[in-house]
């Protein structure tokens, strides 16, 4: 029998992706084939111009695991390692660069690696039983390329201390932190998350990835150059069909025609 795959795709009428991570028996570690599945399924949606909304979910007892050790381990060498986290950055950067939001439907534990990955979808939405931790340090490996996911959601204490510590936080405490955006009963997590989906899809696909991007593009930026970007954003925004019908309905009291 053939092998299932790494990574699961589901797409609804409304352009809802649901990428499944399926590796259960490892909890989902990013192995170098796992890597690449995920890098396939994502830049499929980049291409597809159908795509609403990207989830990210997982089969089985955990999220995600991290990177896979024992495959690490297996062969050590620096052009080796060089070649894993590169590509393992390349996958997260696609997460922020598609022109869709991407969600994070969060069960068990999301640890090392996997909580980057958290960290790097636009929204995040956990089961109450989930935990979190950046754990690599707990193996002397400090949790480098996670790191700049972390300090750019949580404030930079709080990321210091899951990075040095290795401990595992948990929903309440992510959701406080800053790390997800919502916490669920596990039995009502797939309703969450469909809330949030429900209100992204209701909005124009062309404001929304004008929106993700000009968001990310002016975190980095200086203030002054960061207005600049933004108003030019808005103002081209402004021109679509979208907007202007979106306008236009406000003043007239009406639903849009979208």
């Amino acid at each position: 029998m053939a092998a299932e795959p790494l990574v699961l795709k589901q797409q609804d009428a409304r352009g809802v992706v649901t990428l499944t991570l399926n590796r259960p028996e490892a909890y989902n570690a990013l192995s170098e084939a796992m890597l690449e599945a995920l890098q396939v399924a994502l830049d499929a949606v980049m291409a597809d111009a159908g795509a609403r909304v990207v989830v990210i979910a997982a089969a089985g007892r955990a999220f995600c695991a991290g990177h896979d050790l024992k495959e690490m381990r297996a062969a050590p060498a620096l052009d080796y390692y060089e070649r894993l986290f590169a590509q393992c950055g390349r996958m997260m950067m696609t997460v922020q660069k598609l022109p869709v939001p991407v969600i994070a439907r969060v069960h068990g534990t999301a640890t090392a690696a996997g909580c980057q990955l958290v960290a790097m979808c636009d929204l995040a939405v956990a089961s109450s039983d989930a935990r979190f931790a950046v754990s690599g340090i707990n193996v002397g490996l400090f949790c480098s390329t996670p790191s700049v996911a972390l300090s750019r959601n949580l404030g930079r204490k709080a990321a210091f201390e899951m990075l040095v510590t290795g401990d595992f936080i948990s929903a309440e405490e992510a959701k406080a932190k800053g790390l997800i955006n919502r916490v669920a009963a596990p039995d009502a997590l797939d309703a969450d998350v469909e809330r949030l989906v429900a209100a992204i899809v209701a909005k124009p696909r062309v404001a929304i990835a004008a929106g993700k991007g000009l968001f990310y593009r002016q975190l980095e930026k200086p203030i002054e150059a960061a207005y600049a970007d933004a108003g030019s954003t808005m103002a081209c925004n402004m021109m679509d069909e979208t907007a202007l019908e979106g306008v236009q309905a406000f003043i007239d009291k009406r639903p849009p025609r979208w």
